[in-house]
């Protein structure tokens, strides 16, 4: 998830903007077809970030929910399988931006940066086609989200109650539960981060609706200027804060965090200290 996050950032937030900001530079680009290359490794790049948060969500729900099913499931090698088809589908799914922008640049300051070509934006194919990618990404994941953190919840808060109960009678008083503090912490971090996810990415949906909308049917104002850039600005920021999350939330992350900054360190240190060392050594004799 912090990967394809992260990608998302530098994809989507830096690098579509330079060819915008630095227009007289990056002419150039107008004889290719840069942007449509880049279009596909964004989009690509979000449904990561999307549906990574759901393989997330339906993990964090068999963990808690489903003991049987956890040590199934619950793998190193399944992750691998569930990361790598999540990230070959949404690569598969949108190749087809390629072939319907046209690879020229709006060097503007707007939020969308590939011209479309003529005539898609009122076509119904082109109205099909970008209903069932954005239901695809992200009113599936939506509901999936509500569904699975619904029946996680269910299941903690009657865990919860019987466990109390239980430990109450046989040791007479309500004893410290590590368990329920493990499950407890699992589904604060669960709610922080579908929560931040749907909160953030609940404006651009709208906005996108209205924005479709206006340009199938005809009979609507067209969105304001502001939403879009609001939304635009919460959905980019909705792939920043999960790796925040991670890193306040969880005791071992922080720790990793911690390694991957002291390890070069000490290594420079001792490296450092081995070339200042004198060499008092004798030579060896026979």
């Amino acid at each position: 998830m912090a990967a394809a996050d992260l990608l998302v950032v530098f994809l989507d937030l830096i690098l579509r903007q330079i060819p915008v900001v630095y227009k007289n530079y990056f002419s150039f680009l107008f004889s290719l077809r840069m942007c449509n290359i880049q279009a596909v490794m964004i989009y690509a790049a979000t449904d990561c970030s999307v549906w990574f948060t759901v393989a997330f969500t339906f993990d964090r729900c068999v963990a808690i929910c489903y003991q049987r099913l956890k040590n199934k499931y619950c793998t190193e090698r399944m992750a691998t399988v569930v990361l790598g088809t999540v990230t070959a589908v949404s690569c598969s799914k949108n190749i087809f931006w390629y072939f319907i922008l046209t690879g020229v640049y709006f060097l503007a300051d707007n939020p969308r940066f590939c011209g479309t070509r003529n005539g898609f934006l009122g076509s119904p194919v082109w109205g099909t086609i970008a209903i069932l990618h954005y239901l695809i990404t992200p009113v599936v994941p939506f509901v999936l989200v509500l569904l699975l953190n619904a029946v996680t919840i269910k299941h903690v808060l009657v865990a919860s109650r019987a466990r109390k109960r239980l430990r109450c009678s046989s040791a007479g008083k309500t004893p410290r539960d590590p368990e329920m503090e493990s499950r407890r912490k699992s589904l604060i971090l669960l709610l922080a981060i579908s929560g931040n996810f749907i909160s953030l990415w609940a404006l651009f949906t709208v906005n996108y609706i209205w924005f479709q909308l206006y340009y199938l049917v005809g009979v609507i104002d067209f969105p304001p200027y502001s939403m879009q850039e609001v939304a635009f600005m919460l959905q980019l920021l909705s792939c920043c804060t999960n790796t925040a999350i991670y890193a306040m939330t969880q005791t071992l992350f922080r720790e990793q965090l911690k390694n991957i900054v002291k390890n070069p360190l000490t290594l420079i240190i001792k490296h450092t200290h081995f070339r200042r060392r004198p060499n008092n050594s004798l030579p060896c004799s026979v």
